[in-house]
């Protein structure tokens, strides 16, 4: 049955993939329209984060960040599918780097890096690093889809241009083997994501609300001795971003626990701030905010 699904899917998004950006916008605008006005697909989940997040701001810039937001999450969607057949050179010119000089400067250390991102812009394309000679190796954590067959093809357009993908499960197991033998890497972390109640170990203050937060980032890092940026994605234009990357430590183990996760948080809350439109409101990001917090659990200041 997985397989049926798949064969039927991949055609159309093959040829969505390959379609001139003038028209491949278009067809965002369209799914945006159908996503939005018809199907409502999460309106309910966006509106109640954006008045929790925001309580002062008017319904009318709530409902514009809202259409704002569905338009970018339609272009994002879209721009995954374009990776199945989207080139080196355009890829380069759509996801730039501001300061590859500093990441250079931390491969220096002989230190692997660990990449902090959160569902902000898009992180899709980051895949485009190995373009730009660098000596480690990307690898990008994520979770397994249960179709085999998607998740295959996952694997192979994040993998198009050298990156490596790792699941959660085996995120440690690898990057210990890869320490022990001398292999370095960059690892790019989406951080951001809400832990089940029953794992929900350290809790912490996001944009105002008291939610818990996943801290294998920090410990990891700190553990191993890996030096730890944010990554700082700006959309500067329709399909067009721009990536800094922010340092956050380049002595793990000489911070105190939760530091780094402090640091990643307040970065991505400035973020959402500044253009919240950018931001992944379907995420249900705060729907822990009433349970109680266990009395094993760590408060992050």
């Amino acid at each position: 049955m997985h397989g049926l699904v798949f064969w039927l899917v991949y055609p159309i998004l093959w040829v969505v993939s390959i379609l001139p950006f003038r028209l491949f916008y278009m067809f965002s605008d369209a799914i945006f329209f159908l996503v939005y006005y018809v199907i409502g697909y999460r309106r309910k989940t966006v509106r109640e984060n954006l008045k929790l997040v925001f309580p002062d701001k008017p319904e009318m810039e709530i409902n514009r960040i809202e259409k704002k937001f569905y338009s970018h999450m339609c272009d994002m969607f879209l721009e995954m599918i374009k990776s199945i057949s989207i080139s080196e050179k355009e890829i380069a010119k759509r996801f730039t780097f501001t300061n590859l000089d500093y990441l250079r400067k931390l491969e220096s250390l002989d230190k692997s890096l660990i990449v902090m991102c959160g569902h902000y812009a898009s992180y899709e394309w980051i895949n485009a690093l190995q373009l730009y000679g660098l000596k480690y190796k990307t690898y990008g954590i994520y979770k397994k889809i249960k179709n085999e067959h998607f998740d295959s093809l996952v694997k192979k357009i994040r993998g198009r241009f050298g990156g490596t993908l790792i699941t959660t499960q085996k995120t440690t197991e690898v990057i210990r083997y890869n320490q022990e033998h001398g292999i370095l890497g960059n690892y790019g972390m989406i951080a951001d994501q809400s832990p089940k109640l029953s794992r929900a170990k350290h809790w912490i203050d996001f944009m105002g609300i008291k939610v818990p937060v996943f801290d294998g980032s920090d410990r990891l890092a700190r553990k191993m001795d890996m030096a730890v940026v944010y990554l700082h994605v700006e959309k500067v234009g329709r399909g067009y971003y721009e990536a800094t990357l922010k340092p956050i430590t380049e002595d793990a183990p000489g911070e105190p626990p939760h530091a780094i996760t402090k640091k990643f948080v307040e970065y991505l809350e400035k973020q959402i701030y500044k253009k919240p439109e950018y931001y992944l409101w379907t995420h249900k990001r705060w729907k822990h905010r009433n349970e109680p917090i266990p009395d094993n659990a760590e408060i992050i200041d």
